[in-house]
């Protein structure tokens, strides 16, 4: 079969490797459907976030099972599902919790000996704990499976940003960064019930969707104008929440000092750089909280499922180009460029 794999900065090719097959008795192997490019896979690409060469590279993916090991119980060939962006074994004492992502048997996908998402098949390990069911007929419904495909990371992503932030309805909230992650944390702001969502970024076609998503306001600025923005738009006092979906110095900083006293910053952007511009001085005397990290996908997919199928939610809207897997090399090198948003490859 055919996968991405990543041999090093700006070198992404698509290349023959080893059908999966099941090792385990509880893997399953899937056939991809969809899948697409993350941002957080552009640190890898910028050379950034090392990699071996050779990887495979790409978490997220909708797929259909085409085998299943002896012990695996809620699935079987043909059935449609989503992948969270990691696999956990479903039963371990943090899974029990809801936070799968510290499963102790848990790994990311393109993880060395690991498959990737973007590729024509991948090996589920613990497929019950990792897989989560879709209606079958939905697999070709063409104009759903973006916002289905959305909720293996950036939407859930963007859920746990507000989940963390403890938004809740009424609330003023801003959403630090105009990428798919921040401008799924607005569309989570809106649907918990938020009354004023401001979305920093400069984009115009980004901060489109963001109105489209819910946000009431746009603040182009960054750094300390960003903050006197944000500070005159709510009367000097800032807001409830701040999303943070960059991880820089720079938009931790912003977050923290646009968040009112009392008030809590969810933060989900991968981190890079020193303290990541976490002032705990600064956050003790105003009671700021900081809550968050890597999204527990496996854990909000359920809930989050029945709204896209609704239509309660689109958050399909953040994919603005479609390729095959030969145009994934120039799928990424569109991303690093800010030329597309996010990028879905179907296949």
């Amino acid at each position: 079969m055919r996968a991405t794999v990543i041999h090093g900065p700006n070198d992404i090719r698509i290349e023959e490797v080893p059908n999966p097959v099941v090792r385990h008795s509880t893997d399953a192997v899937v056939r991809v459907v969809n899948a697409c490019i993350c941002g957080s896979d552009l640190w890898a690409y910028r050379g950034v976030a090392s990699r071996m060469a050779g990887q495979r590279i790409g978490h997220e993916f909708l797929g259909i099972v085409e085998e299943t090991g002896s012990e695996v119980r809620d699935f079987r060939p043909g059935d449609f599902v989503v992948a969270p962006f990691v696999w956990s074994d479903g039963v371990c004492d943090f899974c029990r919790e809801g936070l799968h992502t510290s499963c102790p048997q848990g790994g990311f996908w393109g993880e060395v000996g690991s498959d990737g998402g973007q590729g024509e098949a991948v090996r589920v390990p613990f497929a019950d704990g990792t897989l989560v069911q879709l209606p079958r007929e939905t697999a070709g419904e063409e104009k759903l499976l973006p916002s289905l495909l959305a909720l293996s990371d950036v939407m859930s992503t963007g859920h746990h940003a507000a989940v963390a932030a403890g938004i809740r309805p009424g609330a003023t909230v801003a959403v630090v960064g105009d990428g798919a992650v921040g401008l799924c944390g607005v569309l989570a702001a809106q649907r918990l019930g938020a009354d004023r969502i401001i979305a920093l970024g400069r984009h115009e076609q980004r901060t489109a969707i963001a109105r489209r998503f819910g946000a009431t306001a746009v603040v182009a600025e960054r750094g300390e104008a960003a903050v006197e923005a944000i500070k005159e738009l709510t009367g000097g006092q800032g807001v409830h929440a701040a999303l943070e979906a960059v991880g820089t110095e720079e938009s931790m900083r912003t977050a923290i000092s646009i968040t009112r006293d009392g008030g809590s910053v969810g933060y989900v952007g991968v981190p890079h750089g020193g303290s990541a511009g976490v002032e705990i001085g600064q956050m003790f005397n105003r009671n700021v909280s900081l809550v968050g990290g890597v999204a527990p996908a496996r854990a909000y997919i359920p809930e989050l499922l029945p709204d896209v199928l609704s239509g309660a939610i689109d958050p399909g809207l953040v994919f603005d180009r479609t390729i095959g897997l030969d145009g994934v090399p120039e799928g990424y090198r569109a991303m690093d460029n800010r030329e597309a948003l996010k990028v879905r490859i179907s296949f």
